[in-house]
Protein backbone atom coordinates (compact mmCIF):
# COMPACT_ATOMS: atom_id res chain seq x y z
CA UNK A 1 0.00 0.00 0.00
CA UNK A 2 1.69 3.51 -1.06
CA UNK A 3 2.25 6.31 1.10
CA UNK A 4 -0.75 8.64 -0.78
CA UNK A 5 -3.50 5.76 -0.18
CA UNK A 6 -2.93 5.58 3.22
CA UNK A 7 -2.80 9.28 4.07
CA UNK A 8 -6.17 9.30 1.99
CA UNK A 9 -7.41 6.68 4.12
CA UNK A 10 -6.96 8.68 7.21
CA UNK A 11 -8.16 11.68 6.28
CA UNK A 12 -11.74 10.01 4.97
CA UNK A 13 -11.39 8.17 9.09
CA UNK A 14 -10.97 11.51 10.17
CA UNK A 15 -13.80 13.32 8.02
CA UNK A 16 -16.36 10.74 9.41
CA UNK A 17 -14.98 11.12 12.92
CA UNK A 18 -15.16 14.89 12.52
CA UNK A 19 -18.76 15.11 10.59
CA UNK A 20 -21.37 15.41 13.22
CA UNK A 21 -25.33 15.46 12.11
CA UNK A 22 -27.06 19.02 11.68
CA UNK A 23 -29.24 19.51 14.46
CA UNK A 24 -32.53 20.50 13.71
CA UNK A 25 -33.99 23.68 15.51
CA UNK A 26 -37.60 21.99 16.36
CA UNK A 27 -38.82 25.26 17.82
CA UNK A 28 -37.05 27.91 15.03
CA UNK A 29 -38.66 26.12 12.36
CA UNK A 30 -42.14 25.84 14.37
CA UNK A 31 -41.76 29.81 14.84
CA UNK A 32 -41.41 30.06 10.97
CA UNK A 33 -44.95 28.88 10.43
CA UNK A 34 -46.99 32.14 11.11
CA UNK A 35 -44.24 34.07 8.64
CA UNK A 36 -44.85 31.14 6.07
CA UNK A 37 -48.83 31.57 6.27
CA UNK A 38 -48.57 35.48 6.67
CA UNK A 39 -46.71 35.00 3.23
CA UNK A 40 -49.88 33.17 1.83
CA UNK A 41 -51.94 35.88 2.84
CA UNK A 42 -50.31 38.55 1.29
CA UNK A 43 -49.49 36.50 -1.63
CA UNK A 44 -53.03 35.40 -2.65
CA UNK A 45 -54.45 39.14 -3.42
CA UNK A 46 -51.13 38.96 -6.16
CA UNK A 47 -52.12 35.32 -7.40
CA UNK A 48 -55.75 36.58 -8.10
CA UNK A 49 -54.53 39.48 -10.19
CA UNK A 50 -52.26 37.34 -12.02
CA UNK A 51 -55.07 34.38 -12.66
CA UNK A 52 -57.92 37.15 -13.21
CA UNK A 53 -55.61 39.11 -15.92
CA UNK A 54 -55.54 36.12 -18.13
CA UNK A 55 -59.46 34.85 -17.78
CA UNK A 56 -61.76 35.32 -20.35
CA UNK A 57 -64.91 37.56 -19.68
CA UNK A 58 -67.46 34.75 -18.89
CA UNK A 59 -65.48 33.04 -16.24
CA UNK A 60 -64.76 36.10 -14.70
CA UNK A 61 -68.40 35.76 -14.30
CA UNK A 62 -68.34 32.35 -12.67
CA UNK A 63 -69.73 32.00 -8.91
CA UNK A 64 -67.56 30.54 -7.61
CA UNK A 65 -64.66 31.88 -8.89
CA UNK A 66 -62.02 29.33 -10.28
CA UNK A 67 -58.19 30.08 -8.72
CA UNK A 68 -57.08 28.65 -12.00
CA UNK A 69 -57.79 29.89 -15.25
CA UNK A 70 -59.70 27.29 -17.68
CA UNK A 71 -58.89 29.03 -20.91
CA UNK A 72 -56.05 31.01 -20.23
CA UNK A 73 -56.48 34.36 -22.39
CA UNK A 74 -54.59 37.50 -23.36
CA UNK A 75 -58.07 38.87 -24.49
CA UNK A 76 -57.75 41.63 -21.25
CA UNK A 77 -54.46 42.93 -22.89
CA UNK A 78 -55.53 42.48 -26.59
CA UNK A 79 -59.01 41.37 -27.78
CA UNK A 80 -59.19 40.99 -31.65
CA UNK A 81 -62.34 40.50 -31.39
CA UNK A 82 -63.62 43.18 -29.77
CA UNK A 83 -65.86 45.52 -32.41
CA UNK A 84 -64.91 49.16 -30.87
CA UNK A 85 -67.47 51.41 -29.93
CA UNK A 86 -69.26 51.35 -33.12
CA UNK A 87 -69.73 48.28 -33.63
CA UNK A 88 -72.32 46.06 -31.87
CA UNK A 89 -71.94 45.09 -28.30
CA UNK A 90 -70.91 41.90 -27.15
CA UNK A 91 -70.65 41.31 -23.47
CA UNK A 92 -68.22 38.67 -23.85
CA UNK A 93 -65.57 40.53 -25.72
CA UNK A 94 -63.99 43.91 -23.76
CA UNK A 95 -61.65 46.37 -24.94
CA UNK A 96 -57.79 45.28 -23.80
CA UNK A 97 -55.67 47.48 -22.15
CA UNK A 98 -53.80 48.34 -25.47
CA UNK A 99 -57.30 49.33 -27.02
CA UNK A 100 -58.32 51.54 -24.61
CA UNK A 101 -57.13 55.68 -24.70
CA UNK A 102 -57.54 55.88 -28.29
CA UNK A 103 -58.03 59.77 -27.69
CA UNK A 104 -54.74 59.60 -25.78
CA UNK A 105 -51.26 58.92 -28.22
CA UNK A 106 -49.79 56.20 -26.98
CA UNK A 107 -52.50 55.27 -24.84
CA UNK A 108 -51.62 52.72 -22.28
CA UNK A 109 -47.83 53.17 -22.76
CA UNK A 110 -47.83 57.18 -22.41
CA UNK A 111 -48.84 56.96 -18.90
CA UNK A 112 -46.19 53.77 -18.72
CA UNK A 113 -43.92 56.68 -19.69
CA UNK A 114 -44.90 59.59 -17.92
CA UNK A 115 -44.35 57.47 -14.73
CA UNK A 116 -41.23 56.09 -15.59
CA UNK A 117 -39.88 59.67 -16.88
CA UNK A 118 -41.26 61.49 -13.47
CA UNK A 119 -40.18 58.79 -11.64
CA UNK A 120 -36.47 59.11 -12.54
CA UNK A 121 -36.21 63.18 -12.82
CA UNK A 122 -37.35 63.44 -9.22
CA UNK A 123 -35.17 60.38 -8.04
CA UNK A 124 -32.15 61.88 -8.95
CA UNK A 125 -32.85 65.57 -8.49
CA UNK A 126 -33.77 64.96 -4.67
CA UNK A 127 -31.24 62.65 -4.28
CA UNK A 128 -28.90 65.10 -5.47
CA UNK A 129 -30.59 67.98 -3.70
CA UNK A 130 -30.82 65.89 -0.40
CA UNK A 131 -27.12 65.17 -0.98
CA UNK A 132 -25.87 69.04 -1.01
CA UNK A 133 -28.02 69.39 1.60
CA UNK A 134 -26.95 66.97 3.91
CA UNK A 135 -23.35 68.30 3.35
CA UNK A 136 -23.86 71.61 4.41
CA UNK A 137 -25.22 70.65 7.23
CA UNK A 138 -22.57 68.55 8.19
CA UNK A 139 -18.99 69.37 6.76
CA UNK A 140 -20.01 73.37 6.82
CA UNK A 141 -19.65 76.22 8.73
CA UNK A 142 -22.81 77.74 7.24
CA UNK A 143 -24.91 80.43 9.92
CA UNK A 144 -27.78 78.53 11.18
CA UNK A 145 -27.34 75.03 10.39
CA UNK A 146 -28.46 73.56 13.45
CA UNK A 147 -31.76 75.92 13.11
CA UNK A 148 -32.37 74.35 9.37
CA UNK A 149 -31.78 70.80 10.81
CA UNK A 150 -33.93 71.09 13.41
CA UNK A 151 -36.88 72.68 10.94
CA UNK A 152 -36.11 69.73 8.33
CA UNK A 153 -36.84 67.03 11.31
CA UNK A 154 -39.50 68.99 12.57
CA UNK A 155 -41.51 68.76 8.92
CA UNK A 156 -40.93 64.98 9.09
CA UNK A 157 -43.51 64.91 12.03
CA UNK A 158 -46.12 66.91 9.59
CA UNK A 159 -48.36 64.35 7.94
CA UNK A 160 -47.83 65.36 4.17
CA UNK A 161 -51.83 65.48 3.62
CA UNK A 162 -51.65 68.59 6.14
CA UNK A 163 -49.43 70.13 3.23
CA UNK A 164 -51.23 68.79 0.02
CA UNK A 165 -53.77 72.59 -0.14
CA UNK A 166 -50.86 74.80 0.74
CA UNK A 167 -48.90 72.92 -1.85
CA UNK A 168 -51.70 72.67 -4.53
CA UNK A 169 -52.86 77.16 -4.21
CA UNK A 170 -48.60 77.63 -4.71
CA UNK A 171 -48.70 75.23 -7.45
CA UNK A 172 -51.70 76.89 -9.17
CA UNK A 173 -50.40 80.52 -8.54
CA UNK A 174 -46.97 79.57 -9.85
CA UNK A 175 -49.09 78.20 -13.04
CA UNK A 176 -47.59 74.93 -12.95
CA UNK A 177 -50.92 72.75 -12.82
CA UNK A 178 -51.72 70.35 -15.35
CA UNK A 179 -48.00 70.44 -16.13
CA UNK A 180 -44.56 68.02 -15.83
CA UNK A 181 -43.37 70.72 -13.61
CA UNK A 182 -46.75 70.36 -11.29
CA UNK A 183 -45.55 67.00 -10.94
CA UNK A 184 -41.74 67.31 -10.23
CA UNK A 185 -40.89 70.32 -8.19
CA UNK A 186 -43.24 69.52 -5.43
CA UNK A 187 -41.90 66.18 -4.76
CA UNK A 188 -37.96 67.07 -4.90
CA UNK A 189 -38.19 67.99 -1.34
CA UNK A 190 -37.48 64.67 0.54
CA UNK A 191 -36.51 65.28 4.33
CA UNK A 192 -36.33 61.82 5.14
CA UNK A 193 -33.50 61.63 2.60
CA UNK A 194 -31.55 64.89 4.06
CA UNK A 195 -32.37 63.54 7.88
CA UNK A 196 -30.39 59.67 6.18
CA UNK A 197 -27.51 61.22 4.52
CA UNK A 198 -26.76 63.73 7.33
CA UNK A 199 -26.54 60.77 9.37
CA UNK A 200 -24.31 58.88 7.32
CA UNK A 201 -22.50 61.80 6.99
CA UNK A 202 -21.66 61.76 10.22
CA UNK A 203 -19.64 59.13 9.79
CA UNK A 204 -17.43 60.31 7.85
CA UNK A 205 -13.96 62.10 8.98
CA UNK A 206 -13.82 65.59 8.73
CA UNK A 207 -10.38 65.60 7.76
CA UNK A 208 -10.96 64.47 3.96
CA UNK A 209 -12.97 67.73 3.00
CA UNK A 210 -10.09 69.75 5.37
CA UNK A 211 -7.58 67.59 2.94
CA UNK A 212 -9.50 68.92 0.59
CA UNK A 213 -10.10 72.94 1.01
CA UNK A 214 -6.26 73.19 2.09
CA UNK A 215 -5.43 71.61 -1.76
CA UNK A 216 -8.20 74.38 -2.87
CA UNK A 217 -10.81 72.94 -4.17
CA UNK A 218 -14.33 74.89 -3.95
CA UNK A 219 -17.38 73.56 -1.29
CA UNK A 220 -19.04 72.61 -5.11
CA UNK A 221 -15.80 70.29 -6.40
CA UNK A 222 -15.94 68.78 -2.25
CA UNK A 223 -19.36 67.93 -3.07
CA UNK A 224 -19.24 66.63 -6.58
CA UNK A 225 -16.07 65.08 -6.38
CA UNK A 226 -15.57 63.96 -3.07
CA UNK A 227 -19.16 63.90 -1.57
CA UNK A 228 -20.95 61.95 -3.31
CA UNK A 229 -18.99 59.15 -4.40
CA UNK A 230 -18.53 58.48 -0.48
CA UNK A 231 -22.29 58.67 -0.43
CA UNK A 232 -22.74 56.24 -2.94
CA UNK A 233 -24.39 52.80 -1.14
CA UNK A 234 -26.59 55.75 0.83
CA UNK A 235 -28.01 57.51 -2.27
CA UNK A 236 -28.25 53.52 -3.72
CA UNK A 237 -30.79 52.61 -0.95
CA UNK A 238 -32.20 55.59 -0.60
CA UNK A 239 -33.18 56.17 -4.51
CA UNK A 240 -35.08 52.68 -4.14
CA UNK A 241 -37.52 54.16 -1.25
CA UNK A 242 -38.02 57.57 -3.55
CA UNK A 243 -38.56 55.49 -6.54
CA UNK A 244 -41.31 53.51 -5.25
CA UNK A 245 -42.91 55.86 -4.02
CA UNK A 246 -42.92 57.76 -6.83
CA UNK A 247 -43.78 54.97 -8.90
CA UNK A 248 -46.76 54.51 -6.91
CA UNK A 249 -47.52 58.51 -6.44
CA UNK A 250 -51.25 58.98 -7.03
CA UNK A 251 -53.36 61.06 -4.79
CA UNK A 252 -50.76 64.44 -5.85
CA UNK A 253 -51.10 63.56 -9.67
CA UNK A 254 -55.11 63.14 -9.25
CA UNK A 255 -54.97 66.74 -7.59
CA UNK A 256 -52.68 68.78 -10.29
CA UNK A 257 -53.23 67.07 -13.64
CA UNK A 258 -56.35 67.64 -15.86
CA UNK A 259 -55.20 66.20 -19.14
CA UNK A 260 -55.42 62.35 -19.42
CA UNK A 261 -51.80 62.98 -21.38
CA UNK A 262 -50.02 63.69 -18.34
CA UNK A 263 -51.58 60.80 -15.97
CA UNK A 264 -49.16 58.52 -14.48
CA UNK A 265 -50.11 54.72 -14.37
CA UNK A 266 -51.75 54.77 -11.08
CA UNK A 267 -54.34 57.62 -11.62
CA UNK A 268 -54.94 55.51 -15.17
CA UNK A 269 -55.17 52.68 -12.72
CA UNK A 270 -57.82 54.45 -11.49
CA UNK A 271 -60.35 55.66 -13.63
CA UNK A 272 -60.23 51.97 -14.92
CA UNK A 273 -61.17 50.79 -11.88
CA UNK A 274 -64.05 53.09 -12.14
CA UNK A 275 -65.93 51.24 -15.32
CA UNK A 276 -66.03 47.96 -13.17
CA UNK A 277 -69.15 49.19 -10.95
CA UNK A 278 -70.74 49.30 -14.20
CA UNK A 279 -70.04 47.13 -15.99
CA UNK A 280 -67.77 43.99 -14.01
CA UNK A 281 -66.30 41.98 -17.41
CA UNK A 282 -63.90 44.69 -16.98
CA UNK A 283 -62.01 43.95 -14.17
CA UNK A 284 -59.86 41.34 -15.81
CA UNK A 285 -58.38 44.34 -17.90
CA UNK A 286 -58.08 46.40 -14.69
CA UNK A 287 -56.26 43.04 -13.32
CA UNK A 288 -54.02 42.98 -16.57
CA UNK A 289 -53.58 46.67 -16.11
CA UNK A 290 -51.99 46.92 -12.30
CA UNK A 291 -50.14 43.66 -13.47
CA UNK A 292 -48.23 45.76 -16.21
CA UNK A 293 -47.50 48.35 -13.68
CA UNK A 294 -46.82 46.24 -10.75
CA UNK A 295 -44.29 44.41 -12.88
CA UNK A 296 -41.37 46.91 -12.71
CA UNK A 297 -41.51 47.34 -9.31
CA UNK A 298 -41.34 43.56 -8.96
CA UNK A 299 -37.91 43.38 -11.19
CA UNK A 300 -36.57 46.94 -9.74
CA UNK A 301 -36.55 45.32 -6.23
CA UNK A 302 -35.20 42.10 -7.06
CA UNK A 303 -32.57 43.50 -9.39
CA UNK A 304 -31.90 46.05 -6.00
CA UNK A 305 -32.64 43.64 -3.29
CA UNK A 306 -28.95 44.18 -2.02
CA UNK A 307 -29.04 47.92 -1.95
CA UNK A 308 -33.07 47.31 -0.11
CA UNK A 309 -31.76 45.28 2.54
CA UNK A 310 -28.68 47.62 2.98
CA UNK A 311 -30.90 50.76 2.96
CA UNK A 312 -32.93 49.15 5.95
CA UNK A 313 -29.45 48.28 7.53
CA UNK A 314 -27.93 51.96 7.43
CA UNK A 315 -31.00 53.77 8.61
CA UNK A 316 -29.76 52.05 11.93
CA UNK A 317 -26.23 54.30 11.66
CA UNK A 318 -25.29 56.40 14.73
CA UNK A 319 -24.51 59.97 14.83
Amino acid sequence: MSVKTIVEADQVVRGRRTKRPKRVNVAAELARIPLYLWAVVVLIPFWWMIIAAFKTVPELMKNPPTFFPENPSADSFYDPEYQGPGGDPDPDHVAGVFQRWEDVAGGFFRFALNSFGITVVVTVLSLLIASLAAYMLTKTAAPGRRTAFVVIISSMMIPWQVSLIPNYLLTSDLGMTDSYLGYIIPGLAKAFVVFFLVQYLRSIPDDLVHAARVDGASEWRIWWQIILPLLRPALAAMAIFVALGEWNNFLWPLIIIRSDELMNLPVALSNLNNAIVSSPGQMGVAMAASLLATLPTVVFFFLFQKHFIKGIALSGIKA
